[in-house]
Order: structure tokens, then sequence, then C-alpha cells
């Protein structure tokens, strides 16, 4: 049993949270911390020099963190418009710019945020909800190391610098539970509630993508992420396709062959993809990597868990 425990504590120290430059080790967090946290803002603090320069989020994953895989009771539960098949024009694919076009390239933007003086960015994805408003992401991309991001902006169709659709000011972001708790590599879900920018909500400006939990593995996947770490620089749109699988190793998490690097955390993954029309149903976001596995992403699995921190975040 020693031995076993010893054999997993390395293994989970090796796999590596895709997203960049700021490596740490992950400390225990008291099982009752929040699970959301009220955003404060520095007006005009986003500059576009800020945003070029801000580095990609990089952690370590810690031992302890495994759960239970989901139970064959849970039940998928679909939010948002269905979509039709696609047309795998460009499937497979282990990362490359998205030049198709279509809804995903609104709703898919990059997230910036603050780590006491340090600046970070993630990706993020506007989804369905019933405030209009909400945005998800991995939940380092909202918290780490027990302490919440500050000064946190969803920028959606971001373009090396400027922000076509504005920058989305969170009032309020959130995590899973077990997130929050432990930091729990399984449980790797962010979500934030932006302010209105003038006068409208997100979903209004820039539209929505559909969200299933519980939808089960092995699908044909589509990622997509502002990677900013070598050989990307965050300028564009990254995008991945392929058969997904389930994570053999350590976790509960889904699979993908996929080269996108640091910054593409909290980007979305969608079944159910259309090239034509950018649509489709999310069902994980762009968690980590193991570094020895390279060129292959991991994602959460949307289970119950994950509902339960978007429903407190669609309706706050």
């Amino acid at each position: 049993m020693n031995r076993h425990r010893t054999a997993l504590s390395v293994l989970l120290a090796a796999g590596a949270l895709l997203a960049g430059a700021l490596t740490a080790a992950t400390p225990s967090v008291a099982a009752d911390a929040p699970v959301s946290f009220r955003q404060q803002h520095s007006q005009g603090f986003w500059t576009a020099e800020r945003m070029r320069s801000a580095a990609p989020l990089d952690v370590t994953a810690a031992p302890g963190t495994i759960r239970k895989a989901p139970s064959p009771a849970d039940r998928p539960t679909r939010v948002g418009a269905t979509t039709a098949p696609a047309s795998p024009t460009a499937f497979p694919q282990a990362g490359g710019a998205w030049t198709g076009g279509g809804a995903v390239v609104k709703t898919s933007g990059r997230v910036f945020f603050t780590m006491g003086d340090r600046t970070a960015s993630c990706s993020g994805d506007s989804i369905t909800s019933a405030n209009g408003s909400t945005v998800i992401t991995a939940g380092h991309c909202v918290k780490y190391q027990g302490a919440w991001h500050t000064n946190w902006v969803f920028v959606p169709a971001y373009d090396n610098g400027s922000a076509p659709f504005g920058q989305w000011s969170a009032t309020r972001t959130f995590a899973t539970a077990q997130w929050a708790a432990s930091e729990d590599m399984n449980m790797d879900v962010g979500l934030a509630v932006v302010a209105p920018l003038n006068g409208q909500k997100l979903s209004q400006v820039v539209g929505a993508q559909g969200i299933l939990f519980n939808g089960g593995y092995n699908k044909k996947m589509y990622s997509f992420g502002f990677p900013a770490a070598a050989p990307y620089d965050g300028t564009k749109l990254v995008y991945c396709s392929g058969n997904s699988s389930k994570d053999f190793l350590l976790t509960k998490d889904h699979g993908l062959g996929c080269n996108m690097t640091g910054g593409s955390s909290g980007g979305p993954w969608f079944q159910d993809f259309n090239e034509a029309t950018g649509l489709g149903t999310q069902v994980s976001v762009n968690s980590f990597g193991y570094v020895f596995l390279p060129n292959r992403m991991f994602g959460p699995y949307f289970g119950n868990e994950a509902k339960a921190a978007y429903d407190q975040a669609q309706t706050a």
C-alpha cells in the first residue's frame, strides 16, 4: 500500500497543469473554503500592453487528489441548444489556428487576472445560462494555492492586445467545491459572472454555447484555447480535434491528442461540434498534461460537481 502511494505521488507530481510559467506546489485548503469570490477591479487596469505581457499561469498537480469516477446513476443533463453533427473536414487535428469562423470565434476568449503583484492569463468560453452572463474556465484560472485571483476579465475574440467585443469584468468567480477545498485535479472547473457592458449582457453580444453534464466518455471532441507559451504566442484562437478517451492513469478526465501549451487552460471542449456554424455542446475545459505524455491534453469530466458550480454561477 505504501509502495502504491509513493508511485502515485511521483506520477501526480509529474503531471503539469497546462498553463505556463509560475511553478509551485499545491497546499491543502480548508474543506469549508468558499466556492465563490466577489471581485474588485482597478478601472483601466488591462491595457493592451498588460494583456500582451500577462504570463500564462503554470501550476503543478499535487498528490492525494484522486476522487471516485462518475456513478453510472449520474444522468446526462444538457443545457442550451443542440447542434447537428459536424462535417469533420479538419479531423483529427493536433493543434492549429482556427480559420473556420462561426460562433466559437466570439464565444471563446482570453481570461486575464492578477495573482498578488503578477499578471496572468488563461482561456474561457461564454456558455448558455439563466443570467446570460456566465463564462466557464478551469478552476486554477479563478483560484490557486488557496487564493482567489483578482482583476478578473474575459476578452472574447481577443486579438493581439485588442478587445473587439470589449473587456468583461467579473463581479463574482466560482469553483467546484472540490477545487476550492483541496484543488482536486479531477474537479478543475471554474466560472465567472461578468457585469453588463454598455447596457448589454455577454450572451447578447457574443452568443453562448450549450453545455452538457454527465455525457459519458469516448466522444469526437474539438478543443479550443489561446495558448501563449512557445511555440504559441497567445495571439490566435487555436484548436485540436480527435477521438477522446478516458485518462487511464490517475484521473477520471477526458484525454485528447493536442499540442496546445500554457494559456490554453480553461478553453472549451465540445462534442457535437459543427465546423460550419462554430457551435457545439461544451463538456470539458483544457486542464492539464502529463510531462511524460507529450502532445496530449486532459480535461475534467463535467459531472454533478461541475453542474452544482454551474447552477450556482448561472443564477447569481
